[in-house]
């Protein structure tokens, strides 16, 4: 039903039990498959419920990792990944700290959820994500106000590894349709756009030593 982006193929997703939403969702991702452009089908946990192989492309040169994914977790992918800014661009400020802010309220809604309280367990046992999310998510919140978390309609630099591509921008576009939402998921497409960016000399990725710049570096 879905094509995984980098990694092996993980199990499949819970789905509706009847079988008129089963057969939905598999034509759904025949659709998926007609679009040129990256696109995902997500849960509120950001488990990929379906994706195309457009995304399996895009993520297609990202290395192994136990838990984080980009088919498996988008968000874990953003979060934890050591490849994830070689793929998304201004990661920390175009997608880690938006992420953060939808996971902070996803949680207020499902705190119960064992799924997103897991994620949580791993962001307390990250320092530098810990950091982030208690310290540094508020106060960069209270700089960019609400409306730039929002993901429908944000411009947000890729570096694609199709050199047809290379280093450009995607307008995130929220297409779910009501018969998903009511299922629980959302579909987000990535639509690339013309504009060129230089290309960085090399991709960020977060080390151990790192830290984000909007959380201050411990004092020595």
């Amino acid at each position: 039903m879905a094509h995984q982006a980098g990694g092996r193929r993980p199990a499949p997703r819970p789905v509706p039990e009847s079988l008129g939403a089963q057969a939905y969702l598999q034509d759904y991702a025949t659709l998926l498959d007609a679009v040129p452009f990256p696109s995902v089908v997500l849960d509120h946990r950001w488990d990929v419920v379906l994706s195309n192989n457009a995304f399996a492309s895009l993520f297609g040169g990202v290395g192994p990792h136990p838990s984080a994914m980009p088919g498996e977790n988008f968000l874990r992918f953003v979060l934890f990944h050591p490849d994830a800014g070689t793929v998304l661009g201004e990661h920390e400020s175009s997608w880690c700290l938006p992420m953060l802010a939808h996971f902070a309220a996803a949680v207020e809604r499902y705190g119960q959820d064992h799924g997103l309280q897991a994620i949580r367990r791993d962001i307390a046992q990250d320092p530098i994500m810990d950091a982030a999310y208690r310290q540094g998510l508020p106060r960069w919140m209270s700089v960019v106000g609400e409306r730039a978390v929002e993901h429908d309609g944000a411009v947000r630099p890729l570096l694609h590894p199709d050199p047809r591509w290379g280093a450009t921008d995607c307008r995130v576009v929220d297409e779910t349709p009501r018969t998903l939402r009511e299922m629980g998921y959302t579909r987000w497409t990535l639509v690339l756009r013309e504009t060129r960016r230089d290309r960085p000399r090399s991709p960020r990725t977060r080390s151990a030593g790192a830290h984000l710049r909007v959380v201050p570096a411990a004092e020595r």
